[in-house]
């Protein structure tokens, strides 16, 4: 029996990539090195890398203990940024133009194909979920996420949390939004939603505050209203040092495989 065991664990040593420990690697130290202490609450359970760790602290100062969320543009809905809030118990609504293979047989998360833009996202939102009762929303669109944003908080869909993708290439204080077009594809260039500086301009207007930018990859914002600031007072006033640079490496094994029944079972 331990004999199995050890070749299991020299199988699976073995299968890592050593660029996979390298990229682990500067992510610790890109968090650990980080102004914004915040970054360092990071931590990956189903997120692209580190998002659900600083989530998971922000609620917890939020006191959410089960909220409500939307997210618009879940990937195969194996990897996201709200996986991790249904596991703790919270509800919710997966929007994406792809259709998923785990879709959720839970009545307290639903999932809508559905292409979206800024003049049919309302609609589609208000017929599927109590708005007033959400307290998250995630956009993560790979174009006009700045536009399908803009058109929420004009709205009044206003949660207690944003997380927006931003484009890291362009450096506060400048600002870049690419053309609004509803039929926007993603095409692995740098061509494609909003710079940090311009969705700050944007959620100030609406009275939140930028808090964090995951530390791992630099994409994605965390915002919370105005009221919650005080909450977070380890997080630096100037945006540049709450800025997170672009780290595009992903690493192919982090931790244990993915299980599709462990989606299953948190679906």
């Amino acid at each position: 029996m331990f004999k199995k065991i050890l070749k299991k664990i020299k199988a699976l040593f073995n299968s890592f990539n050593l660029n996979d420990s390298e990229i682990i690697n500067n992510y610790l130290i890109r968090q650990n090195n980080h102004k914004n202490i915040l970054c360092r609450y990071g931590k990956k359970v189903f997120s692209q890398s580190d998002e659900d760790g600083i989530t998971n602290e922000i609620i917890k100062r939020l006191d959410i203990k089960k909220g409500s969320f939307i997210e618009l543009g879940i990937g195969d809905g194996l990897e996201n940024n709200t996986l991790y809030l249904k596991l703790l118990g919270w509800n919710g609504l997966w929007i994406d133009g792809k259709d998923i293979e785990n879709k959720p047989s839970n009545h307290n998360l639903k999932f809508i194909k559905n292409w979206i833009d800024k003049d049919n996202i309302y609609k589609i939102l208000k017929d599927n979920i109590d708005l007033k009762k959400v307290n998250l929303v995630s956009i993560d669109l790979d174009g006009n996420d700045y536009y399908i944003a803009k058109e929420l908080l004009e709205k009044s869909v206003l949660p207690d949390i944003f997380i927006v993708e931003y484009n890291g290439k362009f450096i506060p204080p400048s600002e870049f939004i690419i053309d609004y077009n509803p039929e926007h594809i993603y095409k692995f260039d740098d061509y494609y939603g909003a710079s940090l500086q311009s969705f700050v301009n944007l959620f100030e207007k609406y009275k939140y505050k930028l808090i964090c930018c995951n530390a791992a990859t630099g994409a994605n914002a965390f915002f919370v209203k105005d009221k919650f600031s005080k909450l977070f007072p380890e997080v630096p006033e100037n945006i540049i040092d709450i800025y997170s640079d672009p780290y595009y490496f992903l690493p192919i094994k982090y931790g244990h495989k993915l299980s599709k029944k462990t989606i299953k079972k948190v679906l």
